[in-house]
């Protein structure tokens, strides 16, 4: 006959089985928690996992490309358009020898840019290098290739030297990099001023009327890409070109020959030699609210 447990007995039997159920419900609970609240205080913060990102086009940025790269560049184009006017005028009586200088000078330079750091936040500036970069190359090539050649006078040179394809390359390469540098200047302007465009007009065509309502950092920058357009590899800066076209539709001198557009004034100056450098800092208080960042080419310092 089957035995039945006592009342009591059953009810402490079954009062053990739920205090045991609940002991390791319990203990998996805390454990739970405990292995979450651990992760979460040793889990890596989330700035350190995944750092704010960069503001591109800072004026720090503008300020360290112009030092590391621009002004480098421009001092050895300075030395060669110098050297380009001497024998232009027969002035240079051992031609071979300067391009042999001029060659090492463009290597001196490359070497320089290339180990300047420009953030990839700002793309323009990343391609503007790069463009620096390729120019030097070439110039020095070109140096070396005529100053090796067959011995010819300063004016024969320098003839053969323009007339050179990877020359050529290698001013388009130089008035691309210049021109993407004040396009980023233009990036950096709207950054802080909404109400300024980020992108630069086309300026074939551009009438008086368009030209007068850009800010002068847009000015700059269409001067840029003018100089681009006609393959002028200038001893001047673009804001030098952009005061002269000011200049001379302010003081009535583009009236006078009937021009209207700043195609046809950057034509007529240019041809003319009317544009040197420094006219931008002769004039810079017309521009005395304009925006630009602090670059010492703004300021003659």
């Amino acid at each position: 006959m089957e035995k039945r447990l006592p009342r009591t007995e059953l009810l402490f039997s079954l009062g053990f089985l739920f205090m045991l159920a609940v002991a390791v419900a319990t203990f998996f609970l805390g454990m739970k928690i405990g292995t979450e609240r651990t992760e979460a205080r040793y889990a890596p913060k989330h700035s350190e996992t995944s750092p704010p990102a960069v503001a591109a086009y800072q004026q720090q940025d503008l300020l360290s490309y112009y030092y590391t790269v621009y002004q480098p560049f421009r001092s050895f184009t300075g030395e060669w358009i110098r050297e380009a006017s001497n024998m232009k005028a027969g002035q240079a009586p051992d031609p071979a020898k300067r391009l042999k200088s001029l060659a090492a000078v463009a290597n001196d330079r490359y070497k320089e840019a290339e180990r300047a750091d420009i953030p990839s936040s700002s793309p323009l500036l990343v391609d503007a290098q790069t463009n620096v970069l390729k120019s030097l190359k070439l110039f020095s090539e070109t140096f070396s290739r005529h100053a090796n050649g067959e011995a010819a006078d300063a004016r024969t040179v320098i003839r053969r030297i323009g007339e050179d394809a990877i020359y050529r390359q290698a001013l388009d390469y130089a008035l691309l990099a210049e021109k993407q540098y004040f396009d980023a200047m233009v990036k950096w302007g709207a950054s802080l001023e909404p109400d300024l465009p980020d992108q630069v007009p086309d300026s074939p065509g551009m009438t008086l009327e368009t030209w007068n309502s850009q800010p002068l950092l847009m000015k700059n920058a269409i001067a840029a890409g003018l100089l681009k357009e006609r393959r002028v590899l200038p001893d001047y800066y673009p804001q030098d070109l952009a005061a002269r076209v000011d200049h001379f539709f302010d003081s009535g001198q583009a009236a006078g020959f009937g021009i209207l557009s700043v195609d046809r004034a950057v034509e007529i100056l240019l041809r003319t030699e009317a544009v040197r450098s420094g006219d931008f800092l002769e004039k810079r208080a017309v521009y005395g609210g304009e925006l630009l960042p602090q670059l010492p080419m703004f300021s003659g310092s």
